[in-house]
């Protein structure tokens, strides 16, 4: 029987959609899940949620719950990782407060900015004691990794562990697939589309419904005001921000409007409080998100603890479909991230890059996508030049490197000069302190 162990088990709702989802394949239905979580309270609620899930299903599958990672991992076909280091308090507050004394503002701060790189220096070490752990507990396992900042982890997981099979998984290809279909009051499963790009930040190349591009829709809705409607997904984030990059670029991006302000130098700018207002652009989002999830999983928890059963429906995570395709060798195709080995020949070598993938018994294999817009290329180096910076940081242990990091971020370069951003950026480290591997901590600055 196949054994799945969740590393961060304590994410309860996304342990729900990836337990729900591989009930519902027949080739799974007897599976092992080994949860694994170092917070007891929240992996005690996981595994409740789970039990009633396999109930409600009538299927076979069994629950096991760990505080030790390499138990869990012992025999392991599949690993899933969701977790987050240093979580809402201290690291987020952290992520965000001392920017804001440099006026340095954010919206999400989980992939790029000095937000993205902070995460990335707390999350590989962690990431790479999974992989290490795999590699002598269940070599032939893939890695299924769903943690941000997702290119910064693939990329330092495939250099420092080439061995472990791996793929980083995200969802920002299917919401903006959901978020256009109901822009243009289409069934989102008629459209068609073909991405490529580093994640967060990819392109829809081609975007189609009945072999019709959708993009003069698109661009004439924008111009007329008509769209982007009200949001489907985030009602306080308008999809302002993709719209405007779109109309200049000539391409929809993956990642939502909130997230893709804070990539680019043109929508957050000190003095430009039009800009804020005119795109729509939600300042500190993320910790918003953060309270407002807390205080609803406490309810979300008494409802599940009391519920007599759990009923569940199919998500659009791709986690249960590679897994199922990989024990029948039944293809299917996703949007994975991988090491760039050629898929994305336009695109530095070892970057982590995003494209299509189809999965069978052999693994995930990458398509090649070689007519990647020369605009959409430079938008997605100035993206890279900050992840393989911090990369390399963490490789070679060399802090430096975190600085230059930050120097090349867009929005950071944007806004600070050389010596704010070395200021800020070991205010940062020392405020993070132990929470950081060992080369990166410093004393906090004077």
């Amino acid at each position: 029987m196949t054994r799945i162990a969740f590393i961060g088990a304590g994410s309860t709702i996304f342990m729900k959609n990836i337990v729900g989802d591989v009930l519902h394949f027949p080739a799974l239905e007897g599976a092992t899940f080994a949860l694994m979580d170092i917070n007891d309270q929240r992996l005690e609620e996981s595994a409740l949620v789970a039990r009633k899930l396999i109930a409600a299903s009538g299927k076979p599958a069994q629950i096991e719950t760990t505080n030790d990672q390499r138990r869990a991992l012992a025999g392991a076909d599949f690993v899933v990782t969701a977790f987050q280091i240093g979580g809402y308090e201290p690291s987020t507050v952290i992520d965000f407060d001392i920017p804001k004394h440099y006026g340095l503002r954010q919206t999400i701060g989980d992939t790029l900015g000095v937000g993205g790189i902070m995460r990335g220096l707390r999350t590989v070490p962690h990431l790479w004691r999974v992989a290490a752990d795999m590699a002598e507990l269940c070599p032939n396992a893939t890695l299924l990794q769903y943690v941000n900042p997702m290119a910064i982890n693939t990329w330092a997981l495939a250099e420092r562990y080439p061995q472990v099979k791996q793929v980083g998984l995200c969802h920002s290809v299917q919401n903006t697939v959901q978020e256009l279909a109901h822009d243009l009051d289409l069934p989102k499963d008629e459209i068609r589309y073909r991405v490529a790009g580093v994640n967060h930040v990819a392109f829809f190349l081609d975007l189609t419904h009945k072999g019709q591009s959708l993009y003069p829709a698109l661009r004439e809705g924008y111009r007329t005001g008509r769209l982007p409607k009200p949001p489907l997904l985030m009602s306080r984030c308008a999809n302002k921000v993709r719209y405007e990059v779109m109309n200049h670029l000539g391409y929809f991006c993956t990642e939502s409007s909130e997230h893709l302000a804070e990539y680019v130098p043109w929508f957050i700018k000190t003095g430009r409080a039009d800009l804020i207002e005119t795109f729509a652009v939600p300042l500190d989002e993320y910790p918003k998100r953060c309270i407002e999830q807390m205080a609803d999983w406490a309810d979300q928890a008494k409802t599940y603890r009391t519920a007599d059963r759990i009923d569940f429906a199919k998500s659009h995570e791709f986690a249960a479909e590679i897994m199922n395709a990989m024990v029948t060798n039944q293809p299917y195709t996703i949007y994975g991230n991988l090491p760039n080995r050629g898929q994305a020949p336009q695109l530095p070598m070892c970057a982590a890059v995003e494209v299509p993938c189809m999965v069978d018994a052999g693994g995930v294999h990458p398509t090649v996508i070689d007519d990647i817009p020369p605009q959409l290329v430079a938008l997605m180096r100035t993206q890279i030049n900050v992840q393989e910076l911090v990369v390399r940081a963490l490789v070679d242990e060399d802090v430096e490197h975190v600085y230059h990091a930050a120097m090349m971020d867009p929005h950071t370069a944007a806004e600070l000069d050389l010596r704010q951003i070395r200021s800020l950026v070991t205010d940062l480290l020392a405020a993070h302190g132990d929470m950081l591997p060992d080369f990166a901590r410093l004393k906090k600055a004077a």
